[in-house]
């Protein structure tokens, strides 16, 4: 059987990847920084609907250090590299969301191939594509567009960024014949298997009746289809070399998000607002909430996107934006943690 690496194993697309790769008859090995999350890694496959078994197996990594990733790629024909190191804390310095990513990519991709892997497929993100510009293009973000390193952009876009940008220059100086394929997704929902991701949390603040929406556009993708489109760029020989927005149909206002679980959920959307916060009331409190202060640029520029490289040169076909957006508020509901008053 083909093996293929998986690293940050308790990560929300991550997965979604294996549960993908194992339903299509691959063995996986995934990483964790320790096997304290083995357990919960297995409960949530599970809970995606497979029983690993033997078919899935554990090695500790981390990616600020080198120990253990030899070992990690050993035996493995594949990786989906997505794990990235997240600085705790509001006041971190900006080098400290930028190195952790970049020296993780290099680490994995020496990894991959210093044991002979084919390909990696690295999940970037639309933050590496269409953060920092200061105003819309006028037009989709498709996978030539970079994002803007001299605008204003936030710490996190600007790791993805330059964290992609040095594994395409290692791939070219360094690869050796190890290929390379990135997948970009814009903003990831549907169902969670237990952790959730920060693009859910924003679903369920919706649903815990946060006061109003910010003046924010996003294209949306299913976790689903994400890990679909991995497989995809990992097996076709034309995905070699090429990077892939995953997006699907048009781009959302959050208020439309709002609107969508309002008429679509009956009672458990009863504390969602459809109000749509000023631009100044949101900058004035983001001068004293430092974690609002990345959502600034991002005030009312729409943020279109393409998904139709995916679509046409390998066959993708997403869920629609909308039925991303339900899958994730009826995971919550399943997994209980919606706040109180819901019913």
């Amino acid at each position: 059987m083909t093996k293929v690496l998986v690293t940050g194993g308790t990560g929300f697309i991550a997965q979604h990847c294996i549960v993908a790769l194992l339903n299509a008859g691959y063995d996986v090995k995934t990483t964790l920084r320790s096997l304290k999350r083995k357990d919960e890694v297995i409960a949530s496959l599970r809970a995606g609907g497979v029983e690993p078994g033997a078919r899935l197996e554990f090695a500790v990594a981390d990616l600020m250090a080198d120990d253990g990733w030899a070992e990690a790629a050993a035996d493995c024909e594949y990786a989906f590299h997505g794990a990235s190191p997240t600085p705790a804390g509001d006041q971190v310095a900006e080098d400290d969301w930028v190195r952790p990513a970049v020296e993780g990519n290099l680490r994995l991709l020496r990894a991959a191939r210093d044991a002979g892997m084919k390909r990696v497929v690295l999940t970037s993100a639309f933050g590496a594509v269409g953060a920092g510009h200061r105003k819309s293009i006028g037009r989709p973000f498709v996978e030539t567009d970079w994002s803007d390193l001299d605008g204003l952009i936030a710490p996190y876009q600007k790791s993805k960024t330059l964290a992609e940008l040095a594994s395409w220059e290692f791939i070219a100086r360094e690869g050796r014949g190890l290929e390379l394929a990135s997948i970009n997704p814009t903003m990831v929902l549907g169902p969670a298997l237990g952790d959730y991701s920060h693009s859910i949390r924003t679903i369920k603040q919706m649903l815990d009746g946060q006061p109003g929406c910010p003046k924010i556009n996003t294209c949306i993708v299913d976790v689903r289809d994400v890990a679909d489109l991995h497989l995809l760029a990992m097996t076709d020989p034309k995905a070699a070399g090429e990077r892939f927005l995953a997006t699907s149909g048009h781009s959302m206002w959050m208020v439309d998000i709002a609107r969508l679980l309002k008429d679509r959920l009956g009672p458990v959307a009863n504390k969602v607002s459809t109000r749509e916060l000023p631009n100044l009331l949101v900058r004035t409190i983001a001068m004293a909430n430092p974690s609002m202060k990345g959502i600034v640029p991002l005030l009312g520029v729409r943020l279109d996107a393409s998904g139709e490289k995916a679509q046409q040169m390998l066959g993708w076909s997403p869920r629609s934006p909308e039925d991303a957006i339900l899958a994730s508020a009826e995971s919550l509901v399943r997994l209980g943690v919606i706040g109180g008053g819901s019913t």
